[in-house]
């Protein structure tokens, strides 16, 4: 059988070994020839429908979304971060393209929407009640280590190099900047968006469900 191009040659399990299940999610492919798949142990052998089902039932109601103009490398870690904490959504606003490599794979399994411009993320926002909240060391921005997110919301970060866009500030209800002690003037937009999605699950996420 050839691999799905997920699969990772020094994890996961071989073919199934004993009485063939009668589990619908599971997936005869997979149990005959091993499942190598980047996914939790839970997830072994599930057919792929059938774990996007599950995250769905269980998704966490904050999304986030970043601003791609210039085709961002950023964005493929942005996804898989978003995976491992369930976001609802990701949103990748402006060029439709972005670079998979760096996410793993987890798109398979991530909502992933497209928006043209701000404004047709901000058109959105507003029609689903969800407030932005701009992630950027921008003066007059907030603390986030103090800042009391909304539990549902959409976390917007800003282009590499170049950060949030005027458009998105303007949409913004909030901006609230990541603590800094050192001497570079910027986090890297894949390293600030686990953070703030981080931050998220601190104040509204189970934290045991995470660690079982």
């Amino acid at each position: 059988m050839d691999q799905p191009s997920d699969l990772e040659p020094a994890h996961g399990v071989g073919p199934w070994d004993g009485p063939w299940p009668a589990d619908p999610r599971l997936d005869p492919e997979l149990l005959a020839h091993g499942d190598r798949r980047n996914v939790v142990d839970r997830y072994r052998y599930w057919r792929h429908e059938a774990i996007v089902a599950d995250l769905d039932a269980r998704r966490h109601p904050f999304h986030v979304a970043i601003e791609n103009w210039q085709h961002d490398l950023n964005i493929g870690s942005v996804v898989r971060t978003a995976n491992a904490f369930l976001a609802a959504q990701v949103h990748i606003v402006g060029n439709r393209r972005w670079n998979r490599r760096g996410a793993m794979v987890t798109d398979r399994y991530q909502h992933v929407r497209h928006h043209p411009t701000v404004t047709d993320l901000a058109d959105w926002a507003a029609a689903s009640s969800l407030p932005v909240i701009g992630i950027d060391n921008l003066p007059g921005s907030v603390p986030l280590e103090t800042y009391a997110l909304p539990r549902e919301c959409v976390l917007v970060f800003g282009q590499e190099s170049v950060g949030l866009s005027d458009a998105v500030r303007e949409a913004a209800v909030a901006t609230v900047a990541i603590g800094q002690y050192g001497s570079t003037r910027s986090i890297n937009a894949g390293a600030a968006a686990a953070i703030a999605m981080h931050s998220w699950v601190r104040q509204h996420a189970d934290v045991e469900a995470g660690h079982q």
